[in-house]
């Protein structure tokens, strides 16, 4: 099967949705498909509107000697309009990869808007689905008001080669050290830092440290204010910056870590908490997005309420003085992380489903 993957960027990005990208070329190469990758460069989002009405970007793609193309969902201001005029040109189908809406994140009404409105119009353009989570698939379902073709396959955890037991929990659990918590993700308004941050100023008094863990640059000005903040509230000494980390590296922080908290707007799955859960850490998120088809609350982690400052202190403060709810929801963790599909199970129904839509249109 020959497949086209159209991306803004890198592939070797870090983020989960790119890490689950990559993931899939992955697999399909290893079973003997010919995957290739068009990337073009990230730009504003007016500008990703302009390539609609380019000829050089509407050939590009239209010369592509493949059987399907799937398109990453964060393409979609590009081809709103173009995939219309591409579908009356080209044989292939045309498969969306769906992390998560833009018109889900946080932004002015007027913003939200748009985005939603070119949105719907891009996923009304597309064959079928690849979704994260059921989560995304219903956000999908509400925005073009229609049945779509398409299939779920969770993001996995399993990237390291981790060996956590149960013993090995409770004794991290038990040391007489500060909790140690970790955010995991680019530092950018949507993963909600600054909420983290704001609960660990309401309980300054008490014994924690905080590794934030992901890219400062993505939106360098947002993080830059959340460092200064950082500063001037006096807790710098118990927070540490350290930007995107290799996966060697950032394995020891998760192997050294209590809990994984990462408060965000809105997700679409959230690989890092799974991939937290891998080293026995719960997981605290919000009810916003797909966190809750694998957090289960007060079992395996807390689910908050969006922006929701004064309950985050109040879970965090539990776990920073009853080490033993934090072992029993560290074990917890691992053991949801043990029954979750592995990387090999999800892109395997991606394939099953690519060879699906392209028997598909043949047929037709």
């Amino acid at each position: 099967m020959r497949v086209g993957l159209l991306i803004y960027g890198s592939l070797d990005t870090l983020s989960g949705g790119y890490l689950y990208d990559r993931q899939l070329v992955n697999y399909l190469e290893t079973n003997g498909d010919k995957v290739e990758v068009v990337s073009t460069p990230w730009r504003n989002y007016v500008q990703h509107l302009l390539d609609n009405f380019s000829g050089t970007f509407f050939r590009k793609l239209a010369e592509l000697e493949v059987d399907i193309l799937i398109q990453d969902e964060l393409n979609h201001p590009s081809l709103f309009y173009l995939n219309r005029k591409l579908k009356q040109e080209t044989s292939y189908p045309l498969v969306s990869i769906v992390h998560h809406l833009r018109s889900r994140e946080e932004y002015p009404d007027w913003q939200r808007t748009l985005y939603a409105t070119v949105e719907k119009r891009y996923l009304q353009s597309v064959d079928g689905f690849i979704f994260n989570s059921e989560s995304t698939r219903k956000d999908v379902e509400n925005s073009i008001e229609d049945s779509i073709d398409g299939v779920v396959a969770y993001p996995a955890g399993n990237r390291f080669q981790q060996a956590i037991t149960h013993e090995m929990i409770q004794e991290r659990a038990q040391q007489d050290i500060p909790l140690q918590i970790l955010f995991l993700g680019n530092v950018i308004p949507r993963k909600g830092l600054n909420i983290l941050l704001a609960a660990l100023r309401n309980i300054a008094d008490k014994e924690w440290f905080l590794s934030v863990v992901g890219s400062l640059d993505h939106d360098a000005k947002y993080a830059h204010g959340i460092m200064q903040g950082v500063k001037s509230s006096g807790i710098s000494k118990n927070v540490i910056f350290y930007g995107p980390l290799v996966d060697e590296d950032l394995e020891k922080i998760l192997r050294k870590s209590h809990v994984m908290a990462v408060p965000s707007y809105h997700e679409g799955f959230g690989i890092a908490y799974l991939e937290g859960m891998a080293f026995g850490l719960p997981a605290i998120a919000t009810t916003s997005g797909g966190a809750a088809e694998i957090i289960t609350h007060e079992e395996n982690g807390f689910l908050i309420p969006r922006d929701d400052v004064k309950l985050l202190s109040e879970y965090l403060s539990i776990l920073i003085e009853n080490r033993e709810i934090l072992s029993r929801m560290g074990m917890a963790a691992i053991d949801y992380f043990h029954q979750h599909p592995s990387w090999v199970e999800s892109m395997s129904s991606i394939r099953d489903f690519l060879v699906y839509m392209v028997q598909k249109r043949v047929s037709q």
